[in-house]
């Protein structure tokens, strides 16, 4: 049976192009209109992805994730044409799963819900996440790959250890300055930033062929081991 995904968008045109796009993927999709026709479907019905709108009219978006995270654990993925980082935060601490933000093309939201599914895959086949390799040594402080090691500060380390958590998963600056900090100490998320921008230069000089970390803009960081692409060598002219 095809993977059953929502669409909760009140742009008939938007929601229709969705629909189209997804169902040509192979998926069976569902469209709505209003929030609370959204969780009267969820209510009634499984779902394996929701595609939420944040600017609903009447019950928005992250009212409709509220109230659907006290009975469901669905995938959500943010449809927004905000770039409020409050707003986008909001969404995350509700329990949204990824964000995508108007205007995109539709072969990227298709590209968003594989992403999403094969996430869900791997955590029912007993596994946290696909840490594509990457193992953690507390002991050494190190990340292993593929029998090569890099050693990391402690405070790297603990950000990679969050990130690596569950992989695919946005984690938001302030969700790692509460978990890496847990004295109350005052800290900016530019210092965050600074401590990610050493690690990642760190992973990657020790495993060139894999990036690890990955900046989603306005929401924070997701761990996915993914290969980083080789340019091109152009050829004898």
């Amino acid at each position: 049976m095809s993977n059953q995904i929502l669409i909760i968008e009140d742009e008939p045109k938007i929601a229709s192009l969705l629909s189209d796009y997804l169902q040509h993927a192979g998926y069976q999709a569902t469209a709505c209109h209003t929030g609370e026709d959204g969780l009267a479907l969820l209510r009634d019905q499984p779902f394996d992805v929701v595609l939420l709108d944040l600017m609903l009219p009447g019950m928005d978006g992250l009212e409709v994730c509220k109230q659907l995270r006290r009975f469901s654990n669905v995938p959500v993925i943010m449809i927004t044409a905000l770039v409020d980082e409050v707003d986008r935060l909001l969404g995350l601490e509700l329990g949204a799963d990824d964000y995508i933000c108007k205007p995109f093309s539709p072969r990227e939201v298709v590209a968003r819900v594989k992403a999403m599914l094969r996430r869900v895959q791997l955590q029912s086949d007993g596994s946290p996440g696909d840490t594509g390799g990457l193992s953690l040594d507390e002991n050494r402080v190190q990340a292993i790959y593929q029998g090569r090691s890099v050693t990391l500060t402690l405070v790297e380390f603990a950000l990679l250890k969050t990130l690596a958590e569950h992989p695919g998963h946005i984690r938001s600056r302030q969700q790692l300055i509460d978990r890496i900090y847990t004295d109350n100490r005052v800290v900016s998320d530019r210092t965050v930033d600074s401590h990610i921008k050493k690690l990642r230069r760190k992973l990657a000089e020790a495993f060139p062929e894999t990036e690890f970390i990955h900046s989603i803009y306005g929401a924070g960081y997701r761990f996915e081991a993914s290969p980083v692409e080789q340019e091109e060598t152009p050829g004898p002219s």
